[in-house]
C-alpha cells in the first residue's frame, strides 16, 4: 500500500529512493516490486539519464486499484480519529 501511495502521489520514483523513503531494505524492495509488477500494478523503466537506475511507476491497473482503495482507507482513518477534537487533529497533522 505504501509503495502504491507514494507512486500515486509523487509519480515515478527510483527504486532506491522508494527504499530510502519507506525504510525498506533493498532486498525486500526488489521482492515487493517484483510482486507488484507480477500483478501488473507497477512497471519498471530505465532512467533516461542513467541506464543503471530503474524508476518504478504505476500502471493504469495500479492507478485504478488505488483510486478504488484510497477512499476506503481515508474513511477508515476518519472513523478511527472521529473522537479527536479539531485542534488535536491539527496538532497531529503538524507532528506527522
Amino acid at each position: 500500500f505504501q509503495i502504491l501511495e507514494l507512486l500515486y502521489s509523487k509519480g515515478p520514483q527510483p527504486v532506491q529512493k522508494i527504499s530510502d523513503i519507506l525504510s525498506i531494505p533493498s532486498g525486500s524492495m526488489t521482492y515487493v516490486v517484483n510482486k507488484l509488477e507480477k500483478q501488473e500494478l507497477v512497471k519498471r523503466q530505465c532512467a533516461p539519464s542513467d541506464k543503471r537506475v530503474f524508476h518504478v511507476q504505476l500502471t493504469e491497473k495500479g492507478k485504478q486499484l488505488f483510486d478504488d482503495i484510497f477512499p476506503k482507507h481515508t474513511e477508515v482513518i476518519s472513523q478511527n480519529l472521529s473522537f479527536i477534537e479539531k485542534e488535536e487533529k491539527e496538532q497531529l497533522i503538524e507532528l506527522l
